[in-house]
């Protein structure tokens, strides 16, 4: 009896927290529900350079520069196989626009700064770092701020655009980086940026450097004509400049703000022109058609079965409903814990595990049934009707998780979404059928001596000789 009362605390708690987690924390729509475009973007390999992963990654990040640029609320990029990247743009009405932003080869050059330009320089190199915080929080936001998002975009595309009219073209482009990485510092207490031209570009580096060490003027570092970096340059530079062909920037850097620094850099360097594959536009208005047929269907399947277990398998069939119910809080706090992208697939792989969360409870009550015909008493013919019932809830359940694993691990994009959230169900429903269930069961029975004079609340046409 301590032990059910301990369960319902813990499963009180779980309610309180998962409808806590769900006011707070809404469940993202995937394109197919918002609407917008998804374009697949081929990585073209280029003579004498191969496609790994590393270069993927590193055209991904100037992808994900050019996506900012669009001013689009909650963007997905992701790499699809050895040579393509996804690009999902919710809410993007114009695909043609998107695809001339990020079909072009990126474009990385080191600038100098313009003499007598210091103090312009400062104030809208402040004003482009409050920009791009106010940007990232934006982006960020639960709260959907498109249009705030596009007008915080257009200015600080202006803001880039005054930026880089302050710096003028010395001839060293991406073309000339070899490599760029991250790398700690020799006191090891922060991280730097390490760079490495070839031949032709550390000559042009040196005089780059000479011109603007210690006159106050900086060294801009431009990426698709966006500034990304701007360092200053020692006065004991003033006479050669940085000569050898390499380099570091430092700063304030942590290792994650000096990986990202050095990703862009590398992105830039890389020659690999990309290719639109595939430009695929969703509707608004099918997403929102999608989503209440979809709400609809749910809504009807979860009534539908709560009628039946109520009125087939009567008391038990009453607290399953229960168990179901905390069955759907539990799994929505799941998907938007885990941060699950809602899709249509999603919806249905959430719906079918609906199904099978009952199936589980079917089992225990068929067994209980048996139980009681067999002439156990109440309580007994509930506590075995749960352990004869878990091995084929057991199997059933792992089966369909190892299909959800396959369906994750070699399948796609929306296969994904319906894969992940199926194994979320099946799992949840699991606990709730194992331990809601089972524990409401017996704790009816033991507090309430009513029940337990009524078999037939379990199993209707009980033989009266079977009845304890």
């Amino acid at each position: 009896m301590e032990k059910q009362r301990s369960l319902i605390a813990l499963i009180i708690v779980l309610v309180v927290g998962a409808i806590a987690l769900l006011t707070q924390l809404p469940i993202p729509q995937g394109l197919d529900l918002r609407g917008g475009s998804q374009l697949t973007i081929q990585v073209k390999p280029v003579e004498g350079k191969e496609i790994n992963q590393e270069n993927l990654v590193a055209v991904k990040r100037v992808l994900e520069n050019r996506v900012n640029g669009l001013g689009v609320s909650e963007p997905l990029i992701q790499t699809a196989g050895e040579d393509k990247i996804l690009v999902q743009l919710p809410g993007v009405s114009n695909p043609e626009q998107a695809e001339r932003v990020l079909g072009g080869t990126a474009q990385l050059e080191f600038r100098q700064q313009i003499p007598n330009t210091e103090g312009d320089f400062q104030a809208l190199f402040t004003i482009q770092q409050q920009l791009q915080a106010q940007l990232a929080q934006l982006r960020s936001g639960e709260e959907d701020n498109l249009e705030e998002i596009e007008e915080t975009t257009a200015s600080l595309d202006t803001i880039n655009q005054q930026l880089a009219e302050l710096f003028q073209p010395v001839g060293l482009t991406g073309q000339n980086l070899e490599n760029a990485r991250a790398e700690p510092t020799q006191s090891g207490n922060s991280w730097e940026v390490a760079l490495r031209f070839d031949a032709e570009g550390g000559d042009k580096f040196a005089e780059l450097t000479k011109n603007v060490a210690g006159t106050g003027r900086r060294l801009g570092i431009f990426l698709d004509n966006d500034l990304i970096s701007a360092p200053n340059v020692g006065p004991e530079f003033a006479e050669t400049g940085i000569t050898g062909g390499a380099a570091v920037i430092t700063g304030n850097f942590t290792l994650e703000t000096a990986n990202d620094l050095a990703v862009q850099l590398r992105g830039g360097a890389l020659p690999f022109p990309v290719e639109v594959v595939e430009n695929r536009t969703v509707g608004a208005t099918l997403g929102r058609d999608s989503v209440r047929r979809s709400i609809y269907a749910a809504v009807a399947g979860l009534v539908l079965v709560l009628i039946f277990m109520g009125v087939y398998y009567r008391l038990p069939g009453l607290i399953a409903d229960v168990s179901l119910a905390i069955y759907t809080l539990l799994t929505l706090a799941c998907f938007a814990l885990i941060g699950v992208t809602l899709t249509l697939p999603g919806i249905a792989g959430f719906i079918l595990s609906i199904g099978m969360a009952v199936d589980a409870n079917v089992l225990i009550f068929e067994r209980t049934r048996e139980e009681l015909r067999s002439g156990k008493t109440l309580y007994r013919s509930v506590e075995s009707g749960f352990y004869r019932a878990f091995s084929s809830i057991l199997d059933s359940n792992v089966t369909t998780l190892i299909a959800c694993a396959a369906l994750f691990w070699l399948g796609s994009g929306l296969v994904k979404g319906f894969a992940l959230t199926l194994a979320i169900g099946v799992i949840v429903s699991m606990f709730t059928a194992l331990t809601c269930s089972r524990t409401l069961l017996l704790l009816t029975v033991l507090t309430l001596p009513g029940v337990r004079q009524k078999p037939e609340l379990f199993c209707p046409n009980l033989d009266r000789s079977a009845k304890s």
